[in-house]
């Protein structure tokens, strides 16, 4: 970068903080979350179903992420299962005036989503995790931190 310029802030997704979904399964997505699709997209999400939880992509994100699977699918057969999947499953969303999303029943049901939620975000889109699977998955272990630990060493980021 030149002298005297001046670098475009990109805003990721960061941090975690847990909330209560209301009777209509709607979730109060962070300040820090909203702020992020306010700056950087805009305030539509693409919301995914995987594993234990649920991804939820802005749609610039998400539409990468179709291109790469299609060109990828082209060339790999064997991703036509995981295409159809997340592509299938997914649900597009948008905050309503008071912040919130709507998660619909069908995927709460397959992320096993109750009402308690932990988000967390994950730079370039968030996860949406039941409380109770988060902290039954996300503790690591002493072995887990070795593990982290030698990978972040690998990268020379340690």
């Amino acid at each position: 970068m030149s002298e005297g310029s001046v670098r475009s802030p990109i805003h990721h997704f960061r941090g975690r903080s847990e909330h209560a979904l209301d009777e209509k399964g709607r979730l109060n997505i962070a300040t820090r979350f909203r702020e992020v699709l306010r700056k950087q997209y805009d305030e539509r999400l693409m919301v995914t179903p995987w594993r234990n939880c649920l991804k939820a992509y802005p749609l610039p994100q998400w539409e990468e992420l179709e291109m790469t699977l299609r060109a990828e699918g082209k060339k790999q057969p064997e991703l036509i299962n995981l295409i159809r999947y997340m592509i299938g499953g997914v649900f597009e969303t948008s905050l309503d005036k008071q912040g919130r999303i709507l998660l619909p029943p069908n995927l709460r049901e397959e992320s096993k989503i109750e009402r308690d939620v932990v988000v967390t975000g994950m730079i370039t889109y968030f996860e949406i995790w039941d409380k109770a699977t988060w902290e039954a998955m996300s503790k690591p272990s002493f072995e887990n931190f070795q593990n982290m630990e030698q990978t972040l060493l690998e990268l020379g980021l340690f």
